[in-house]
């Protein structure tokens, strides 16, 4: 290509340019006509690139009215996944106590259909605790024994005493405790404390209630990278309760809980979880025992 032709070349692609702008900023203009006199009512001048500038700022002002009236008004509770997580948990906590609730009829309604069975004679006054399982019995509650047993006891002990391989160093801790089972479901893993799995894997529910063993304190409720939402109990006796992979906690440390009472939702959470479960640990003295030794799972 020779020199005057690519002169031609780029004096031609600035004038291109040129007429590309001359031509959005060229104005036009727009009248308004009193159809009778044919005056002049009301004009304005506007060019194509003004009239972009003006749909754009448009268009920002709608977008900022818009998220102004989502977040100041009650609107964002109708727009789908905007629930924050403190609604979401008094819903959950809610749904906790209407459960709760319904199983507290039916303890009331085994208490009195135990109390018309006792007072018309077809019920035996020993059998009530049998009957009435689903009411909720003291860990210090102590059967009472007849003299007939508490006599054969006394000679038991007696023919034992010299009897060394009947020898019990370690106290039974567990007489007239009642564990409740943490959560509904089947045993996926067992304890083995040598593969240092200090508790049972329970495969349960996505989001199904993690119950309270016994009564007792929670004395520490975080997340572990590991094994996710923890939450610890102590109770009497010198027992510890944990629960680990949790996917949301119901109860603070210092909290008060009772035996058989919501405290967690299962769930997936932390690197060593494979799937919905709760891993169930139970510690006395420091020293972790097999819970399937104390919990009818």
């Amino acid at each position: 290509m020779r020199v005057d032709d690519r002169n031609m070349v780029r004096k031609h692609k600035k004038t291109n340019v040129k007429s590309f702008w001359h031509k959005i900023r060229f104005k036009y203009k727009l009248s308004f006509i009193n159809e009778n006199t044919l005056e002049e009512v009301w004009a304005f001048r506007l060019s194509q690139l003004s009239a972009f500038a003006l749909l754009i700022l448009f268009a920002l002002l709608l977008i900022v009215f818009t998220a102004v009236i989502i977040i100041k008004t009650p609107i964002r509770n109708y727009l789908p996944g905007y629930l924050d997580v403190e609604v979401r948990k008094e819903i959950i906590q809610n749904a906790l106590r209407a459960d709760s609730l319904e199983r507290m009829i039916q303890i009331h309604e085994l208490y009195l259909d135990n109390v018309n069975g006792i007072l018309s004679g077809t019920i035996a006054i020993d059998s009530i605790h049998a009957i009435d399982s689903l009411a909720r019995v003291k860990s210090d509650f102590e059967i009472p024994t007849t003299k007939r047993e508490q006599s054969f006891v006394k000679t038991i002990e007696d023919e034992e005493k010299y009897n060394l391989s009947s020898l019990n160093t370690k106290a039974v801790v567990t007489d007239n405790v009642f564990f409740c089972k943490p959560v509904n479901g089947l045993i996926s893993s067992h304890f083995e404390p040598d593969a240092r799995h200090y508790g049972v894997d329970i495969a349960a529910s996505p989001k199904s209630s993690v119950l309270a063993t016994l009564d007792g304190t929670v004395i520490f409720t975080g997340f572990d990278l590991n094994f996710g939402n923890v939450i610890q109990i102590q109770h009497k006796n010198g027992f510890i309760s944990i629960y680990k992979h949790n996917e949301l906690l119901l109860k603070e440390v210092g909290d008060q809980v009772k035996a058989g009472e919501a405290i967690a939702l299962a769930g997936n959470t932390g690197k060593l979880s494979t799937g919905p479960h709760l891993h169930f640990e139970l510690w006395h003295n420091g020293i972790p025992v097999n819970p399937e030794d104390y919990v009818a799972f």
